[in-house]
């Protein structure tokens, strides 16, 4: 057999229409998985769909409709890749109740919801990758996105206890936490140019990580080679965390 093929697997991977999300998306595609990407732009949606050769489907997946929209769109799902955009910056002392409660939704509360989903499916086929993105703040926590700091520490924790549940039933769970990546939300979080060129002094690669870079991480993780990988934090961040 060929190595770190996903031929006959369907992975579903929310916030697919851009940025890591798509490049995730296209790996596993062209790993052989068949794969399902959702979001909220429908016509951004379409297009990444349609250049990939993935099926689409619009979904919020910070509500449960949305989350279940997703699901029955799938159907019986083998990799799921939770991925949600970030919380907007602020300082902790100025995070609103509302700001809080949106973040929980979305970013620590879509992957549970995800979570429960697929998990029965994978438990009863004995065979199941989930993976969520979240962050390098996870580990060290960054002044400004305090928001995303707690609540993808608790997608973290949360993925790693459940990976003592579910690992004997051929299921591992595992988070990815990508470093400064040239994304959309980088560049939006450091537009000025002399801000982003001291930042890539401090990070020891000495630039920013591109978005199939953190996505290798995520489709090794989904294979069948990666099946005795479980409950870890992947960094992708290089070398920011050393």
């Amino acid at each position: 057999m060929a190595l770190f093929r996903l031929d006959g697997k369907r992975a579903l991977v929310t916030g697919g229409s851009r940025g890591i999300g798509l490049a995730a998306a296209a790996q596993l595609r062209e790993l052989g998985a068949e794969v399902i990407i959702a979001a909220r732009d429908e016509a951004t949606l379409r297009a990444a769909a349609q250049d990939i050769g993935a099926r689409w489907v619009v979904a919020d997946v910070s509500t449960l409709e949305g989350v279940q929209a997703a699901v029955d769109a799938a159907g019986p799902v083998d990799i799921l890749v939770s991925n949600a955009g970030g919380p907007p910056p602020s300082l902790p002392s100025q995070v609103s109740g509302e700001a809080w409660q949106r973040g929980f939704e979305t970013t620590f509360l879509s992957t549970v919801r995800l979570v429960d989903g697929v998990l029965p499916g994978m438990r009863e086929r004995r065979w199941g990758r989930i993976i969520a993105i979240t962050s390098l703040t996870v580990g060290r926590p960054s002044l400004n996105l305090p928001v995303s700091n707690a609540m993808r520490a608790a997608v973290t924790n949360h993925l790693k206890t459940l990976a003592l549940e579910v690992a004997a039933d051929g299921v591992t769970c595992n988070t990815v936490a990508p470093g400064y990546t040239a994304t959309d939300r980088l560049k939006a979080l450091h537009a000025d140019p002399a801000q982003a060129d001291a930042l890539r002094a401090r990070i020891p690669a000495h630039r920013f990580g591109e978005p199939g870079e953190v996505a290798a991480a995520i489709t090794f993780l989904a294979t069948t080679e990666a099946a005795y990988i479980t409950g870890q934090e992947v960094l992708v961040d290089g070398g920011w965390g050393i």
